[in-house]
């Protein structure tokens, strides 16, 4: 079953580390938020394969906007 991976506050999207179809490892970074001048790591919670990166570095997110869905 899918697992989103969704934006706990609102940011700006600073980086991201992973593209659709590749394998992640528990704890693996898949990518970096900024808000208020803080860097926040988003990482994965289990280890899967990325099904849809659903951001791109510079994108504004909103929370529970859908950041990754790994399966």
């Amino acid at each position: 079953m899918p697992r989103q991976i969704t934006a706990e506050i609102a940011a700006n999207v600073l980086r991201v580390d992973v593209t659709a179809g590749q394998q992640v490892d528990a704890d693996q970074r898949l990518l970096t938020l900024e808000s208020m001048k803080m860097e926040i790591p988003i990482v994965a919670d289990a280890a899967g394969r990325v099904v849809t990166v659903g951001v791109e570095a510079g994108d504004t997110v909103l929370e529970g906007d859908l950041l990754v869905l790994l399966e």
